[in-house]
């Protein structure tokens, strides 16, 4: 079981409080977001959830509201690794706790997306002390209850890693025939002023709507954007692209200067999903 390490200072560590903000920033996306669209994989924020959890809620939002989601089978989480600590692609094998309750790895799947993939590993070296997946399963748990998780934490963010590994998602899931959904856990520009940030990042969401992946991964060197989880993106984007895809669509984008009122030191937040 890989404990919760990060309850009391990125989100609630009592389920109540944590189950109350989860759901009043769900019901604030719905009334500001209430269209039905059947996204075939996301972008969520991962920053405490003061800052990047109304942003977060959107995607979320999204999730509960499709007409399919009794259907989905297993929720693949792919983050970036903050650590450094752990192999290239770091796949977990172990269920994971929240103050919620307990995920149930789909370790079948897990097993499967190593073994088709050329870089990918069995590793919680790098999943102990990383956040960016664990900020998501609040909120999966809490739109998806009982949903088995892959948990996925990427030490090598480059195009390559990238196109390896949502090519072993894509072809474990079909020869297992899971129904899976694909949520990428980036945060975007950090610690610039909001404008400045919000400037280089629609270049790359404008890529990232567009689905043109290369032109995405170059302009995050280009813009010299600090953009945390452009792999996790590129994966998720070229999964959806794998399976018809055609564009993505921005749902929210935010910055912590709208919690924290500073707005010269701003992290930028969107989720996205992809159709």
């Amino acid at each position: 079981m890989r404990k919760h390490a990060f309850a009391g200072s990125f989100y609630p560590r009592g389920r109540d409080e944590l189950q109350a903000m989860i759901n009043e920033f769900l019901l604030e996306a719905a009334a500001k977001n209430p269209e039905k669209k059947q996204f075939l994989s996301y972008v969520a924020p991962h920053a405490g959830y003061v800052y990047s959890g109304k942003t977060a809620a959107y995607t979320y939002n999204a999730i509960a509201n499709r007409d399919d989601i009794g259907y989905v089978d297993t929720i693949v989480i792919v983050g970036p690794n903050h650590t450094g600590y752990g192999t290239r692609i770091s796949v977990s094998a172990q269920d994971w706790e929240t103050p919620i309750g307990n995920i149930a790895n789909d370790l079948e799947l897990s097993n499967a997306i190593v073994e088709c993939s050329g870089i990918a590993g069995i590793d919680e070296t790098a999943h102990a002390q990383e956040h960016s997946i664990e900020v998501q399963l609040p909120f999966i748990q809490t739109i998806s209850h009982g949903k088995k998780a892959v948990f996925i934490c990427m030490g090598d963010q480059s195009l390559g890693c990238s196109e390896d590994l949502a090519n072993a998602i894509t072809k474990a899931e079909k020869e297992l025939g899971r129904k899976i959904l694909v949520v990428a856990s980036s945060d975007f520009n950090h610690y610039e002023s909001a404008e400045v940030g919000k400037g280089k990042d629609m270049k790359l969401i404008d890529a990232i709507k567009a689905m043109d992946y290369e032109r995405f991964n170059a302009l995050v060197g280009e813009l010299e954007d600090t953009i945390c989880g452009f792999g996790p993106i590129t994966v998720s984007l070229l999964y959806a692209k794998a399976h018809g895809g055609m564009r993505g669509e921005l749902l929210k984008y935010a910055n912590s200067g709208e919690a924290s009122g500073d707005y010269e030191s701003a992290v930028c937040y969107a989720s996205i999903g992809f159709c």
